[in-house]
């Protein structure tokens, strides 16, 4: 906290005012990435979908594309995260901001009668949110080469093999 008062020209007990922990000020972080990124703006057309499926192929793409712009400081609060209470709680605070957008993309194709059968919507929610993950993405496209797009086509493709009766 020191170092980033003395880099934002402030004093530490000033910083303190605004937050009173790293924890706060981690999390504050990545939500100003957010904003500054535009995540609400990239996130509308899932918002506004006619349909569950229009939703969730929506939300993975804004979700998949939006993954490389974040990865730098994702890939950090997650090497962070086993011996750093701060930055774990950053990072699942996002994390749990992206399980609330799949569990809204599947109560909408549950809403249309088009949830797999033998899948609850928080069951079909959580294999959404762990198909999305970063890991996965780092996997598909940092380790196996895949190109973005194939990432995305791929992630939507799956996810509607695995969630819905459409399987289209």
């Amino acid at each position: 906290m020191s170092d980033i008062a003395k880099q934002a020209g402030i004093s530490r007990q000033a910083l303190y005012l605004h937050f009173p922990n790293r924890a706060d000020l981690l999390v504050a972080t990545v939500r100003y990435i957010d904003e500054v990124k535009g995540v609400d703006a990239r996130l509308a057309a899932s918002r506004r979908a006619g349909s569950g499926l229009e939703r969730l192929d929506a939300f993975i793409e804004a979700w998949g594309n939006y993954i490389p712009e974040i990865h730098g400081v994702g890939k950090a609060l997650m090497a962070m995260q086993d011996s750093d209470e701060e930055a774990r709680r950053a990072w699942d605070d996002r994390m749990q901001a992206v399980r609330q957008g799949c569990a809204a993309a599947v109560e909408a194709v549950d809403g249309d009668g088009l949830l797999a059968p033998g899948l609850s919507v928080p069951e079909a929610a959580d294999i959404l949110w762990t198909l999305l993950s970063v890991r996965n993405w780092e996997q598909l496209v940092e380790t196996c080469g895949w190109p973005q797009e194939k990432y995305v086509s791929a992630m939507k493709r799956l996810a509607r093999l695995s969630l819905t009766s459409a399987n289209a």
